[in-house]
């Protein structure tokens, strides 16, 4: 339980906790900028990492000047595209070379590999074809396990890449721009914890509605 309240306590407060590392780091923010979105984007057992808030915080702390001027907001947009694209190609690849082992691992698998979500980002594929390499950047959960599913439904690569950078870039661009403008506005600022909340709420509602139908149908 400590662990898990002290998880929540960085998403929460993810703007004091980027202050401390930049603090302590400088430059080399950027490299664990890179390592969080590439896991959360690359890694099937690192799903629960933040992205979209993580965007927006590290936006607004360029805007911000943190460190004295540590983030620039150039250089952290193309970290992050850089982070995002080779993390969903990694995993892309992962799923199309071990992808049917890993789902015949069956109950062997049950704390790394989450099947449910496994399951929900099939389904999302389904129904959205290569569109869902674009869609799901906003997505918890089906973000990191989209490009798996494509993996393994061997999904032409020139397609997926090109609806993934597409992806790519509207998600990076579009929440660390948001937070650049935005995130320094007193009335955000003031209120980040709820303002993180809700981007979180956001990110999930699709995943929510989607629940909500199955069960109406049955």
């Amino acid at each position: 339980m400590e662990i898990i309240s002290q998880f929540i306590d960085i998403v929460l407060h993810l703007d004091k906790h980027l202050v401390i590392l930049v603090a302590q780091y400088g430059t080399w923010i950027y490299a664990i900028l890179f390592a969080i979105v590439f896991c959360e984007t690359g890694l099937v057992v690192t799903p629960f990492l933040p992205g979209d808030s993580l965007l927006f915080v590290a936006g607004a702390l360029a805007a911000e000047g943190v460190g004295g001027g540590g983030i620039d907001i150039g250089a952290l947009i193309a970290v992050l595209l850089s982070a995002a694209v080779l993390g969903d190609n990694t995993n892309y690849w992962i799923g199309r070379w071990f992808g049917h082992k890993v789902l015949h691992w069956g109950d062997g698998v049950p704390r790394l590999f989450n099947r449910s979500a496994y399951d929900k980002a099939h389904g999302f594929y389904e129904r959205w074809g290569g569109m869902t390499m674009t869609l799901a950047r906003f997505i918890p959960l089906v973000r990191t396990f989209a490009p798996f599913v494509a993996g393994v439904a061997r999904m032409t690569y020139l397609r997926y890449f090109l609806f993934d950078l597409l992806g790519g870039v509207v998600w990076v661009v579009g929440l660390s721009l948001a937070g650049y403008w935005f995130g320094n506005l007193p009335v955000v600022k003031n209120n980040l914890s709820f303002v993180i909340i809700g981007i979180v709420g956001v990110s999930v509602l699709p995943i929510v509605a989607g629940w909500l139908r199955q069960r109406l149908a049955h």
